[in-house]
C-alpha cells in the first residue's frame, strides 16, 4: 500500500520560515504568483503574505500544521517553495525541513520514509 507524502500532513515549513523570493516571480513581473498574496520586503524582493514577520503562516496554507495540509496555489506557488524539499526526499537531510517540524512539535524524517510512494 502506498503512503502519503508526509508534507501533506506537515507544513510547518510554511508556518515557519519567511518565504521570499524575486518580485518577478509575481504575476506582475510576467511569473505566476498572484500579486495579491504577497508584501514588498525589499525593492526587489516580496514574501508570502503572513510569512513576513513572528508568527509565521503564508496565507496560501490550508488546514492544521501536523494534521492535514494543503497549499492553495500550489501550482502559482514561488521558486522558494518549489525548491523546498522534504529531509529524505531525495537521500539528503534537510536541516530546515527538521527544523520547521521541530518548531511544531513534529519528529524528524527518518531516511526511507518515502519507499512506499
Amino acid at each position: 500500500m502506498s503512503q502519503a507524502h508526509p508534507c501533506l500532513s506537515c507544513g510547518a515549513c510554511c508556518a515557519h520560515f519567511r518565504v521570499s523570493f524575486y518580485w518577478g516571480e509575481c504575476v506582475s513581473g510576467g511569473g505566476l504568483v498572484p500579486d495579491e498574496r504577497v508584501v514588498q520586503v525589499t525593492p526587489s524582493r516580496v514574501a508570502m503574505l503572513g510569512t513576513e514577520s513572528r508568527p509565521s503562516r503564508c496565507i496560501s496554507l490550508s488546514g492544521e500544521v501536523g494534521k492535514a495540509v494543503s497549499c492553495s496555489m500550489y501550482a502559482e506557488r514561488s521558486s522558494t517553495c518549489r525548491e523546498f524539499e522534504a529531509a529524505w526526499e531525495f537521500g539528503q537531510p534537510s536541516e530546515s525541513c527538521d527544523k520547521a517540524r521541530a518548531a511544531y512539535g513534529l519528529a524528524a524524517l527518518e531516511p526511507g520514509w518515502n519507499a512506499g510512494l
